[in-house]
């Protein structure tokens, strides 16, 4: 059994127990939060597709810690100039765990 969520503009496949990265959100660690933008849902033979979004379906999750992804370097060369600038960015995700996965009949 999976889903399709959208979360922060992009879909994420999810499964339940799963642990994965989104987008930052605004929530603490160990809250829940509901995704009601379901918009696939896959249970061996039935499967609904939602046109954009299931009505009634939810996918709760709670929200286990705040994570940086990896360093991306940027190197700025001005050439014949002797000069160089570079700087990095790490960019901030929320780390969820998928604990339920609810479709209204």
């Amino acid at each position: 059994m999976y889903a399709v969520i959208e979360a922060g503009g992009k879909q994420h496949k999810v499964e339940l127990g799963q642990t994965l990265e989104i987008d930052l959100m605004d929530e603490e660690s160990g809250a829940e939060h509901a995704f009601e933008t379901v918009m696939l849902y896959v249970d061996g033979e039935d499967v609904q597709i939602g046109q954009p979004y299931i009505e009634n379906a939810k996918v709760i999750a709670e929200v286990v810690d705040e994570v940086k992804g990896e360093k991306v370097s940027i190197l700025r060369f001005r050439r014949r100039k002797h000069s160089m600038r570079k700087i990095g960015h790490r960019q901030r995700y929320t780390q969820i765990k998928i604990k339920e996965i609810n479709v209204g009949k």
